[in-house]
């Protein structure tokens, strides 16, 4: 494993100044120099502090796996007592709940994908210009515009400043929670689907039937009180004035059973197989797929999509063919094969091309979670079909694991996750 040799807690030189690491040699090392203050993370993680210095911004690399999760939780316990770490551990632990979570329940992700396109086509021109002045950072609240301008900026939030934004979103401006998580995913660099959507509806009220999430400006004065030195439009905030607002929801909630994947590529005699590469998981090199040999390896962007159906930010998509970028590279140099990024217009159809040109038996592939590359694969399985081509999804089996633990509230999940992890620190 490659892994960045900088002394504990030393600086490396390229995150310290970047911020948000968008290539695994950059997270493993900004990674290296979090983790001595991972002890310390439960008292400080709400501090809403300038440069975030007291969390780690490693959620864009976790996001996209250019550093694991088993990663981080083995150098963990490896360095930091359960009980110490507990609460960075379940901060870890809450992107694969989501995951899972919405796994079982895909018709969430395509009812808000389908919402976004009706409310921007059927909603009132003053609503619809009213979302345009917050997203723009012209509310008249001075800090929800700092944190807008703060997103657009740069990317990223923490975590605290992105509830309290939703809230003011939902809550006090009663703008339907679907179009404040859009502008999120459009521009925040470690956009998941799983976290950003699900977050959005637990602030709105409909994740846990009924419970909110109200911003206060008393919790804006304990936390990011810099945030408060341009007082304009606070008084909107003072604590009991802004009241809940929820939204009636319109998806399917149902559970449906959890998809099943191998969790090994399979070794075919002879066969010709290629790995496609995508974004949600970009180490290959680290896992089930580690002693895999492939004869070609590949990753697709289409850039036109992310432009003109997600409207992604030009940020969002140069931070998205970073890490991508990274990644094959990475790829071709361990599995010892020239590969390359490669923009289409259709992105089923630009893998069964590769395919059919470099003379594949397989496709294989991790399998991507609930989200936009999940909703490629139903077209790319038809096209590779018709060629003769299979196409294998792996599934990492602590994801399999941690998945299948998914099926109710975060902290039922954590009660059975916790066994486990306490195992791996024996």
């Amino acid at each position: 494993m490659n892994r960045c040799t900088l002394p504990l807690g030393e600086k490396c030189p390229t995150t310290a100044m970047s911020g948000v690491a968008l290539t695994r040699a950059d997270a493993l090392c900004q990674w290296q120099d979090f983790l001595p203050h991972v002890g310390a993370y439960a008292a400080d993680r709400n501090e809403v502090r300038p440069n975030h210095g007291n969390v780690s911004r490693l959620s864009a690399a976790i996001r996209h796996r250019l550093l694991l999760e088993d990663e981080v939780i083995h150098d963990t316990l490896l360095h930091t007592s359960f009980h110490k770490a507990e609460k960075w551990l379940q901060e870890v632990c809450w992107r694969r709940y989501w995951k899972g979570w919405l796994e079982q329940r895909p018709a969430i992700w395509s009812t808000w994908r389908r919402r976004v396109s009706e409310l921007q086509r059927t909603l009132p021109a003053e609503v619809l210009r009213k979302a345009e002045a917050v997203a723009a950072g012209r509310s008249g609240v001075a800090c929800m515009d700092t944190i807008t301008r703060e997103l657009i900026e740069t990317g990223y939030l923490h975590n605290h400043a992105r509830m309290w934004w939703a809230s003011f979103w939902i809550h006090a401006e009663k703008l339907p929670w679907e179009l404040g998580a859009d502008f999120f995913f459009r521009h925040l660099l470690d956009a998941d689907p799983a976290s950003n959507t699900l977050s959005w509806r637990w602030v709105a009220g409909l994740q846990t039937p009924g419970k909110t999430y109200l911003v206060r400006r008393s919790n804006l004065q304990k936390y990011a009180p810099h945030l408060l030195h341009d007082p304009r439009g606070s008084d909107r905030l003072v604590d009991g004035a802004v009241v809940a607002s929820i939204p009636t929801d319109s998806a399917d909630t149902k559970p449906c059973a959890l998809p099943q994947h191998d969790a090994a590529a399979p070794h075919h005699v002879g066969q010709r197989a290629g790995l496609w590469l995508h974004a949600d998981d970009l180490s290959p090199e680290v896992g089930p797929l580690a002693q895999a040999r492939f004869t070609v390896v590949a990753a697709f962007t289409n850039r036109a999509v992310y432009r003109d159906h997600y409207h992604l930010s030009d940020r969002r998509i140069s931070a998205l063919t970073s890490v991508l970028t990274d990644g094959i590279a990475r790829a071709a140099a361990y599995y010892q094969w020239p590969a390359a990024v490669a923009d289409v217009s259709d992105t089923a159809q630009g893998i069964t091309d590769w395919a059919q040109q470099h003379r594949l038996a397989e496709v294989i592939t991790f399998a991507p979670t609930v989200g936009p590359i999940h909703d490629v694969i139903p077209a790319l399985k038809r096209r590779l079909y018709e060629q003769g081509i299979r196409l294998t999804q792996i599934r990492r089996p602590s994801d399999t694991h941690a998945f299948s633990l998914a099926r109710a509230g975060f902290f039922p999940f954590w009660e059975k996750m916790r066994p486990h992890l306490q195992r791996l620190a024996a």
